[in-house]
């Protein structure tokens, strides 16, 4: 039987704005206690979202139906595999920056509102589209496709080497704000006064230009990620609506993932030498993912190849996929 829209219901919309105010509140309470996230806490609130998500498919089973609850999961647990991408990226343009500590937890929190933002209005996009015509879900499948094609050819190199110092959004920055070449707290701009005052305790700073405001690497790390947050987006948004077309159900799966992302940076960053072969369980996910768009779209197009695949289904490819990626990493782990 043909699920019925769920359409905009104002109780899970108004679920989705506590959810972002919580988290907002929690991180800017963090940063006033000015100190970086330790892998106990990290582990914590990585759980508390996964059990916030989980609450709200039931709710959504209870409330609604068993169907919506299976087609979020799935979409939730796709956005927090992809997000694993997000994490490798992210910790190449902290490096390049030299950004760490609370300064890093910091940048994470812009980012992660970016995030949301970009796949909030890039989901609501994709979703009016793909409704407008079938033939949307071709394109959107051959740009799945070609992400998984291009993480399956990079290979082993080593993306360690990338310097996202000289990215475009750092030269964009650069024309309209001349940059302070030093960390200076958590501050992103400084006033020429602070500027002056730092150059004269250390004569080895140069002052490019005379301006009003500097920028500091702070705030170009921020830019960088804003920027790979949008490429991110135009990834991660059709594989989500592969799941479900539903905007709802696609707002939460990229919201409740997105929660998740600053810890799972963390714990990421700590236990990322044991997931060794966690990318290639997202490689073939996104290769599944890009299949099943062609078939629902040449079902619709044409009545071929006449195949369905239930949210039951997808949701057993899916945690097959990434349990054979965690049983790979821990039985086949690479060699020091």
């Amino acid at each position: 039987m043909e699920l019925q829209h769920i359409g905009f219901p104002t109780d899970i919309l108004l679920i989705f704005v506590g959810v972002i105010t919580f988290y907002m509140a929690t991180d800017i309470h963090a940063h006033h206690q000015n100190r970086t996230m330790t892998l106990k806490e990290a582990s914590f609130w990585f759980l508390f979202w996964v059990a916030a998500a989980l609450c709200f498919a039931g709710y959504l089973w209870v409330g609604y139906d068993p169907a919506w609850a299976k087609l979020f999961l799935v979409g939730f647990v796709l956005e927090e595999s992809l997000s694993f991408d997000n994490v490798m990226v992210f910790m190449v343009i902290f490096a390049s920056f030299n950004i760490k500590d609370v300064v890093l937890r910091r940048v994470l929190f812009y980012g992660i509102l970016g995030a949301i933002i970009f796949r909030l209005a890039f989901a609501s996009i994709g979703t009016a589209l793909y409704a407008a015509s079938p033939w949307v879900g071709l394109l959107f499948a051959a740009v799945v496709a070609w992400t998984a094609w291009k993480m399956l050819t990079a290979g082993e190199a080593d993306d360690s080497l990338e310097d996202y110092s000289h990215h475009w959004s750092v030269r964009l920055t650069e024309r309209f704000m001349p940059v302070f070449p030093r960390l200076h707290g958590q501050d992103m701009i400084l006033s020429r006064e602070k500027a002056e005052e730092l150059q004269s305790q250390d004569p080895s700073i140069q002052l490019k230009a005379q301006a009003a405001r500097y920028a500091t690497p702070a705030l170009l790390c921020t830019m960088v990620i804003q920027a790979t947050d949008i490429m991110f987006a135009f990834d991660s948004v059709p594989a989500v609506i592969a799941v479900t077309k539903e905007p709802v159900l696609v707002w939460g799966a990229m919201i409740f993932g997105v929660m998740g992302l600053r810890a799972m940076f963390f714990i990421l960053s700590s236990l990322m030498r044991f997931l060794v072969h966690l990318d290639k369980a997202i490689i073939a996910l996104l290769f599944y993912i890009a299949a099943k768009l062609a078939i629902e779209a040449g079902n619709t197009i044409i009545a071929w190849p006449n195949i369905h695949i239930t949210p039951g289904q997808s949701m057993i490819v899916v945690f097959s996929i990434l349990g054979m990626g965690v049983l790979a990493s821990w039985l086949l782990p690479k060699k020091e």
